[in-house]
């Protein structure tokens, strides 16, 4: 194979210095591919990141809290525009409020005082004023900005069950209402408020809309400033590198071969740059993705491989067929004549051909086919004397003398001519071209004359197509997995588990 002008050039070694920013730069790829996944997730796990509790059977009231992780979302919000929601956030200061009033109250019977009554009249707005929030949060249904249509219904359940009521409202009343309040102390209401209630309130919030009709995100700006800045530069200097490697190759086709580092560069499709990241990795001897690659490549290639060997079959089989059709056949015997077909050589390859094959023939194969040749033609003789009369009396070892004698006139022959074909003479050559010539004109007349040509192209293309049908039923039938457990055995070494090769191993 012919090796580009660029590789004629001995490469440059690469140095420390370079291999430890490599290593720099896959570790900072690492990290943003972290963060890359961390940001498309934020929106749909906020309300994980916001709680810390971890459900692992939703339909069962089991909750793992992970209060080690810290709370991201003060800090994240922001960034993707996320605001508290104003109805649950007047809901959530309204419950403050009345739980500061309530605790007073409850802190003050129980130490034997009396309370005013202002503050008990204060006490009263304060909890009426939160059953009229939180019947506007129902009716309004503040959850549907964030995408958590459900979590007014799971709200909504709550207060029924807790209250034993049909209506949300109506439950909402009666649990902040005087009469309820007196046989349920308020210590026992506020745990279910804070545990059942007030995470599912939290979790609604307002995203704002940009210029441009969509949803706030400044990622890009974060992105842009601490990593691909850095990548550029540093695919950048990879091609710089690789032009010192190779000083013929042109900057543009430095740049293309460069081409898998472009999701490190490009605003969207962020997910995309696990590709670059893996390699990078690897190169840098990180990470090893050389076994995932090749179970990756395996599976690619079982699902493939039996439809590209189909598609292969059909088109070759196909081709042959339209090619077996085409009436041009006497034209394209013709073309085999010596004096047209266009050849460079001083020698005709048929020719040639012939030169090489005849002498091997006729001087050395067909005189070690002696016996078997006496035999069969003594066999033929015997069985056509028996047509003549008074041919069944001739002894069989007439026959085989006969025979004998036939065969020797015609080995004899044959070494004769083996031995005027192996020696050179251009009288010969110019009668063997003649003989081809003459060959391939009577084989063309032939097949124009009659239906052979016909028949014969019928019968071809019946025998290719019953061909097709059979292989592609048996690939069907073995199927890849098969094809693929063979490559395996032919690919892998057979004394590689064995007790022998274990023992020379621990032996080197």
């Amino acid at each position: 194979m012919v090796r580009p002008r660029w590789l004629l050039t001995p490469r440059v070694a690469v140095g420390r210095g370079w291999r430890i920013w490599d290593r720099a730069v896959a570790i900072w790829a690492g990290v943003n591919l972290v963060w890359v996944a961390f940001d498309l997730t934020y929106v749909p796990l906020r309300t994980f990141w916001l709680q810390r509790n971890l459900h692992p059977l939703p339909s069962l009231p089991l909750v793992i809290p992970l209060t080690a992780l810290p709370d991201f979302t003060r800090v994240y919000d922001p960034v993707k525009g996320i605001e508290h929601h104003r109805e649950t956030r007047d809901w959530l200061a309204g419950f403050e409020r009345m739980d500061r009033g309530l605790d007073g109250e409850a802190s003050g019977k129980a130490a034997g005082g009396r309370d005013k009554p202002g503050d008990q009249a204060a006490n009263t707005a304060l909890r009426r004023q939160q059953v009229a929030l939180t019947v506007l949060m129902i009716e309004e249904n503040p959850f549907l900005d964030s995408g958590n249509a459900g979590t007014l219904e799971k709200i909504k359940n709550r207060l029924r069950q807790r209250a034993g009521d049909e209506s949300a409202k109506q439950a909402t009343a009666l649990l902040l209402s005087d009469r309820w309040l007196a046989s349920h102390r308020w210590s026992e209401e506020e745990r279910f408020w804070r545990q059942q209630i007030l995470p599912l309130v939290e979790t609604g919030y307002w995203r704002s809309i940009d210029e441009n009709g969509r949803p706030t995100d400044h990622f890009w700006r974060f992105d842009l400033l601490l990593f691909q800045s850095v990548f550029a530069l540093d695919i950048l200097l990879r091609v710089v590198r690789l032009r010192r490697r190779f000083p013929g190759l042109s900057w543009r086709d430095a740049l293309l071969r460069r081409w898998i580092d472009l999701p490190l560069l490009l605003p969207f499709w962020r997910w995309l740059r696990l590709v670059p990241v893996l390699e990078r990795l690897s190169t840098a001897g990180l990470i090893n993705i050389e076994p995932l690659r090749a179970v990756i490549s395996r599976a690619v290639v079982s699902l493939l491989a039996l439809e590209l060997f189909e598609v292969l079959a059909l088109q070759l089989v196909d081709g042959t067929q339209s090619l077996i059709r085409s009436p041009q056949w006497p034209r394209w015997i013709r073309s085999l004549r010596s004096h047209q077909n266009v050849s460079t050589r001083d020698e005709r390859e048929l020719v040639e051909l012939l030169r090489l094959w005849g002498p091997m023939v006729l001087g050395q194969v067909a005189p070690r086919l002696s016996p078997e040749l006496q035999a069969v033609l003594g066999h033929a003789l015997q069985q056509s004397m028996r047509d003549v009369p008074g041919g069944g009396l001739l002894p069989p070892a007439l026959s085989r003398q006969l025979a004998g004698g036939v065969v020797e006139s015609l080995l004899e022959l044959s070494r004769s001519t083996a031995d005027r074909l192996g020696q050179r003479d251009n009288r010969q050559v110019e009668l063997l071209q003649r003989f081809g010539d003459r060959f391939w004109d009577e084989l063309a007349a032939a097949l124009e004359r009659g239906g052979a040509l016909e028949r014969s192209q019928q019968l071809l293309c019946t025998l290719l197509q019953e061909l097709k049908l059979t292989y592609l039923a048996q690939v069907n039938r073995a199927g890849i997995d098969a094809l693929m457990d063979e490559l395996d055995e032919l690919t892998t070494p057979a004394g590689a588990d064995s007790p022998s090769a274990e023992n020379s191993a621990q032996g080197s």
